[in-house]
């Protein structure tokens, strides 16, 4: 009997796939770009805006210390992974807010409000490490982010220095790649427990009329827990 694999264990396979990738990922390769680049802040603030970055996402650990200093700066993070049968949406995880003018809800005068505390993702900007289409629709990995548009390159970068952002950047995307895991096993049990199942073309029109300004209903997942929010398109999106 050929077994049928869900949308949920497909994308659980998918994870934990990446995982490996990316614990796998040299880490002499990640250092040698780090100090090829040998990125600069130069406090220009535009990776603080939707012009630059879509969202920030958060891990549990920046969840947790950022919903302490202003929880309202919260909102569920904007690509939904599921929808049930009822037009329910399920996300992984929170992001930050962005005010009317597309900039972070903490930047003020192009500096950050919360420096000392802001999340791992923003310490790490513009390295990352994770598979992405290009133009031409090329699968493969991406370790900057808008490279030669903001920022100063070609410093010199020291060996320490490389491999403490090289670390960070593998902890930062296992992180990630461990709470999207973590969201799929929840979410397989949870629907298994109340009959619910992911049902793609109600994804789509409820996201229909979500960008057509209704109201829509998302669970979050945090902590273990499904927070349920209510959720309208702003005007930046």
């Amino acid at each position: 009997m050929i077994k049928v694999t869900s949308p949920i264990e497909k994308q659980l396979e998918i994870a934990g796939r990446e995982l490996k990738d990316v614990q796998d990922y040299p880490m002499d390769q990640l250092k040698s770009i780090i100090k090829e680049v040998g990125f600069e802040c130069d406090f220009c603030a535009r990776c603080c805006t939707r012009e630059f970055n879509d969202h920030v996402f958060l891990l549990t650990d920046d969840t947790i210390r950022v919903m302490a200093i202003d929880s309202d700066s919260l909102e569920p993070a904007p690509y939904y992974e599921l929808c049930d049968q009822y037009g329910r949406f399920y996300v992984s995880g929170y992001s930050l807010k962005v005010k009317e003018d597309g900039s972070c809800i903490f930047l003020n005068e192009k500096r950050c409000a919360i420096y000392e505390q802001r999340p791992l993702i923003c310490r790490l900007y513009p390295y990352m490490l994770h598979r992405e289409a290009d133009e031409d629709g090329n699968i493969d990995w991406r370790q900057i982010a808008g490279l030669g548009q903001h920022g100063c390159y070609h410093n010199e970068i020291s060996d320490d220095e490389s491999e403490e952002i090289a670390r960070q950047i593998k902890a930062y995307e296992t992180g990630y790649l461990m709470q999207v895991k973590e969201f799929f096993k929840k979410a397989e049990e949870h629907f298994k427990k109340n009959g619910f199942k992911h049902v793609q073309s109600i994804y789509d029109r409820e996201m229909r009329k979500f960008n057509k300004g209704d109201e829509i209903t998302v669970f979050v997942l945090f902590n273990g827990d499904f927070i349920e929010h209510k959720v309208k398109k702003e005007s930046t999106r």
